[in-house]
């Protein structure tokens, strides 16, 4: 960078960090544009509509239509079966996966492309519910208790525990 006058010395953080916040910004806005830029693929789809925001329960723990209640009835299941696990393993990967919405679908991921979309609390494909499902819970993949069951049981197979899963499984 070539300047006109001669910079004191006083002078030259002044212009030095005006010219390096400059740049900086410059450089943050071209790598902003770049991040949300569509792919040609991408530009070239037409626009989705819009989806609606994940509904979460707000009912009490006592009727049995919320996180906590079906966290809880799957530990006590998964207890009886000997699968590995604690609430915070379940509720931190529940809220992770799908914000507490028993009903969450993936439509975006390499599954939903290959047409079995991740479902439910823990957002399980239907090939791996069939295989890590726990008996005595419902055949339904979007069920709460029977998803967190069938996810846990194969973090288990898997990785140990589902308290070990810290990220997508």
């Amino acid at each position: 960078m070539a300047f006109s006058t001669q910079i004191t010395a006083a002078a030259r953080p002044t212009r030095f960090k005006r010219a390096t916040v400059t740049v900086l910004a410059a450089a943050g806005l071209a790598g902003a544009a770049l991040t949300f830029a569509p792919s040609p693929a991408q530009a070239a789809e037409p626009a989705a509509a819009p989806k609606a925001a994940p509904s979460v329960s707000t009912k009490k723990a006592t009727d049995g239509n919320n996180v906590d209640a079906w966290i809880n009835q799957a530990l006590s299941i998964m207890k009886a079966k000997g699968i590995p696990g604690s609430y915070e393993g379940l509720h931190r990967n529940i809220m992770r996966e799908s914000s507490g919405n028993p009903n969450a679908v993936n439509g975006y991921d390499v599954n939903a492309v290959n047409g079995t979309p991740s479902k439910g609390l823990l957002q399980v494909i239907q090939p791996t519910f069939d295989a890590y499902h726990v008996a005595g819970t419902s055949q339904s993949l979007t069920d709460p208790v029977a998803n967190i069951t069938a996810a846990a049981n194969y973090a288990a197979d898997r990785y140990g525990s589902i308290d070990n899963v810290n990220s997508a499984y």
